[in-house]
């Protein structure tokens, strides 16, 4: 026998305009931006590193020995987030995590070979969707929206930590 349940997906005339209230909200276009930048990284960088888990391997991979801390600052991850992505990483054999002689509360990162297999990899799958995402732009126009990003990014992390 055939379901007879309604089907419940919205067509076009059912969805609602999306309000100027959001529309004009900084916010909202930041995490319009995301949303899609995700989506695409899982199709085009790999399913299974998270874009912070990228940083994270880049980060070590550029300054090996390194601690934690100061590595959550370096890719603007809060320290108990950047803790649970260097877990991570560290279980699935791409991250190594040693204690500083100094200190036993340091945890300082390496990436294994298998780590620095993983980064390569993916390294130039992420500069390619670099490249698609800023394909509208020319080279001068690019250099102003990173400019324009970098300087919101800055602001915005000031104004966070002034709450």
């Amino acid at each position: 026998m055939a379901d007879q349940r309604a089907d419940t997906t919205p067509s076009a005339e059912s969805v609602p305009a999306i309000p100027v209230a959001l529309t004009a909200a900084p916010g909202y276009q930041v995490r319009r931006l995301y949303q899609a930048y995700l989506a695409v990284w899982v199709r085009a960088v790999d399913a299974t590193l998270t874009g912070p888990q990228f940083a994270v391997l880049t980060a070590v991979d550029a300054a090996p020995g390194h601690d934690q801390r100061s590595m959550a600052s370096a890719v603007a991850l809060d320290t108990s987030t950047m803790a649970d992505v260097a877990r991570r990483l560290e279980n699935r054999g791409l991250l190594v995590r040693r204690t500083a002689a100094d200190d036993g509360r340091r945890k300082l990162l390496y990436l294994t070979e298998e780590g620095e297999r993983t980064l390569r990899a993916a390294h130039d799958r992420a500069r390619a969707l670099d490249e698609r995402l800023l394909a509208p732009y020319d080279a001068g126009q690019r250099a102003d929206l990173m400019d324009l990003l970098t300087s919101m990014a800055d602001h915005w992390e000031g104004l966070a930590e002034e709450s």
